[in-house]
């Protein structure tokens, strides 16, 4: 997979992609993340990118010229007969879930489009964003971060980027439940115990004990995933 990312501010994406997983996952050649500064595609004479909204209105809005320019030239690059998404982070945009993270690790070119201000001039997003993606309701400075944390989930999911695949399909989102309480070594810690169960080596139990545990945590956190869950009948206690 290769990924672009567009941005004003390039050193806020940098230290991320250069550690942990991320960096592994280059390391082994399963993604290539190119970082771009906005304002070398800027044609005014001192790279500007943003400017004040027509018909009034608090804050500035980023120009279509160097995004437009800066796009185009990223999906000019891209190898033949590969489609390439372009995904814009931005608190309007479709909530992204588990399934979205799932469906776009199976691409082969993905370009984020970081906004900034009061987001982009809306020319942009009709004429070449693919994808408006929200991470949450609320509004950060920029895209970068909300982008870092797409880019992650959907990483984490490309084959061969983790040791343990089936770690990955099995979190919180893979499914209709949360999931459950994880514990390891030493067996007691600060006066608390690890539930005998973990301990019996009874794996039918420990299953069950892990699945009663999900749907408590599910009915308590998430009400809304609980009712979806039932609504599937996929509720066998009732």
């Amino acid at each position: 997979m290769i990924i672009d990312v567009l941005t004003c501010f390039p050193e806020m994406i940098n230290p991320v992609i250069s550690e942990s997983m991320v960096k592994r996952a280059q390391e082994k050649g399963l993604v290539t993340i190119r970082v771009h500064d906005l304002r070398e595609f800027s044609a005014d004479k001192h790279r500007k990118t943003d400017d004040y909204p027509f018909g009034g209105g608090d804050g500035m809005v980023m120009t279509p010229q160097p995004l437009y320019d800066g796009i185009r030239t990223l999906l000019q690059q891209a190898p033949n007969g590969v489609r390439s998404r372009v995904l814009f982070p931005t608190p309007d945009g479709v909530v992204f879930k588990q399934e979205q993270a799932e469906e776009l690790s199976q691409e082969e070119h993905l370009i984020f489009v970081c906004g900034h201000y009061k987001g982009i001039d809306q020319r942009i997003r009709n004429l070449l964003i693919t994808d408006e993606i929200s991470i949450g309701d609320y509004v950060l400075t920029g895209g970068e971060i909300s982008s870092i944390v797409i880019m992650d989930a959907i990483i984490r999911l490309i084959p061969g980027v983790l040791s343990e695949i089936k770690s990955a399909l099995s979190d919180s989102f893979s499914d209709p439940l949360l999931d459950c309480p994880w514990y390891t070594r030493p067996e007691i810690f600060e006066g608390e115990k690890v539930p005998d169960v973990l301990l019996s080596g009874h794996h039918a139990n420990i299953e069950a004990w892990r699945k009663e545990e999900r749907i408590n945590k599910t009915k308590e956190r998430r009400p809304d995933m609980w009712k979806a869950y039932q609504d599937k009948g996929d509720d066998k206690n009732g």
